[in-house]
């Protein structure tokens, strides 16, 4: 018998939502096929009181998602990582044995997505489908961009391109690491077929939401895309910005966020190849919007 795959589960949580963490741990907890190493990360909260099986990381402050993610990536143990949210669960116990099971198709697979669905039937979020075309959860196979909500990630693509971009805070992490994970050469699947639970909440509740999705959209193209794609890129996305939202204030915030991405650092920048761009064309995500 093949030994099981080692899943390093990452549960991130500010400990505001304790009802749906306990059924998203317990519905981890119920995995079978997988050997599992469950870390549970409080950022900005002190975990107690979790199942047996369960280990902990206090993080004193609140360091935002992408750096929390990245916390507990260095704490667990095992070789495919699964980061988890923590309203999020597990409606069949073989969730994670289907998704690992991706992996022994090809040594260059970095990252496998299961389907998001809202639990109480609410239409699918877009930006859960890592395609253009949504009906019916989208198509399986090979895709270039993921939801980072609830995925899994071969650690060693993980360790290889530098993890999370931790100084992002919140937004647009996943498009950094997918960028990343292509340009190094990896693989990204998607599996509609096996599903995950989650509330189709809205970014936009976040308080932080416009300032951080302009300032890490230029973030993005400053670490990522080669001249002139990365201007292009920003002046995109400046335009449908300004068409799509009509109050003036929320597009305040969103240009003090881009000006804030134009003049901060954002961080080691490894510009793309020519040949990755025409990777993500041919996908129908050309690195503009």
């Amino acid at each position: 018998m093949p030994a099981l795959t080692k899943v390093a589960a990452v549960v991130l949580s500010m400990g505001n939502r304790p009802a749906e963490l306990e059924k998203a741990l317990d519905t981890l907890l119920a995995q079978e096929g997988v050997v599992l190493d469950v870390v549970l990360v409080g950022n900005g909260w002190r975990p107690e009181g979790v199942p047996e099986g369960v280990r902990t990381v206090h993080v004193a402050e609140n360091v935002g998602i992408p750096e929390g993610r990245n916390i507990g990536a260095r704490e667990a143990r095992g070789d495919i990582l699964f980061f988890y949210d923590d309203d999020a669960f597990l409606p069949t116990t073989d969730v994670l044995a289907r998704l690992a099971a991706e992996y022994a198709l090809d040594d260059r697979i970095a990252v496998v997505q299961p389907r998001g669905a809202d639990p109480t039937g609410l239409p699918t979020p877009r930006r859960w489908v890592p395609h253009l075309k949504t009906a019916g959860g989208g198509a399986g196979g090979d895709v270039v961009v993921f939801w980072e909500g609830v995925c899994t990630i071969r650690r060693s693509a993980f360790e290889e391109v530098g993890g999370w971009p931790g100084h992002f805070w919140y937004g647009h992490e996943g498009i950094d690491l997918a960028y990343r994970l292509l340009n190094a050469g990896w693989r990204l699947r998607y599996r509609p077929d096996v599903v995950v639970n989650h509330p189709a909440t809205q970014p936009t509740r976040h308080a932080v939401y416009y300032r951080m999705n302009a300032r890490n959209r230029v973030w993005v193209a400053k670490r990522n895309l080669p001249h002139p794609v990365a201007e292009l890129y920003v002046a995109v996305w400046s335009a449908i910005t300004v068409a799509r939202v009509r109050d003036r204030e929320k597009l305040g915030v969103w240009f003090r966020g881009l000006r804030e991405g134009l003049r901060e650092d954002a961080g080691d920048r490894r510009p793309m190849t020519w040949s990755t761009v025409a990777r993500l064309s041919r996908a129908g995500r050309p690195p503009i919007v």
